[in-house]
């Protein structure tokens, strides 16, 4: 399964993306929204999920590349939680992208994409995406790919005591994304 947009292509991981990837994961400015960055095995475990996630369903985190150069850009794509978390009811799309990516259009592009297949391909009824309060970067793509926001809620996985506990909560339904013009 394989995605495209002017820019970009989303796809199945390749072992080639393994470690920016993990490069990724430990970076303290791609990370400064997440409670800790995560060292090699952490990040190789959590590369495994997604992989996984993908075989199994067919889709899910998807890895990036910019269609000019085959870099590796970061990932873009749909994650489901598991059923114990709150926000279980639907699938969250998300993003992360090293940071030289940031600030030329790549995550909405790139998210656009990504909620046209889960409407018109997988049939969703909604999607939603959340972030720590802080991360505001991350709020404006939501709001530029039509999400609409619902409440602000404290990170069940995130003391209470702790700066990014504090998140905000968007969501956007099939029916809503339907009558937006990029769509």
């Amino acid at each position: 399964m394989q995605l495209q947009t002017p820019r970009l292509i989303l796809r199945q991981w390749q072992d080639s993306d393994t470690t920016p990837f993990i490069q990724m994961c430990a970076d303290d400015e791609v990370m400064r929204y997440f409670p800790k960055k995560l060292d090699t095995s952490e990040a190789t475990a959590f590369l495994q999920r997604i992989r996984s996630d993908i075989e199994k369903r067919g889709w899910g985190l998807f890895a990036v590349e910019l269609k000019a150069t085959g870099e590796f850009i970061g990932f873009i794509g749909l994650h489901v939680h598991p059923a114990e978390f709150e926000l279980a009811d639907a699938p969250e799309i998300g993003w992360r992208l090293l940071p030289k990516y940031w600030q030329q259009g790549y995550a909405t592009e790139g998210a656009k994409a990504v909620l046209k297949y889960a409407f018109r391909n997988l049939r969703l009824d909604k999607v939603i995406s959340f972030t720590a309060c802080l991360n505001t970067p991350s709020e404006r793509v939501m709001q530029r790919i039509g999400m609409q926001k619902l409440r602000e809620f404290d990170h069940p996985r995130v003391p209470s005591d702790h700066p990014l506990n504090k998140h905000v909560l968007y969501e956007i339904r099939r029916s809503d994304y339907l009558h937006i013009p990029f769509c």
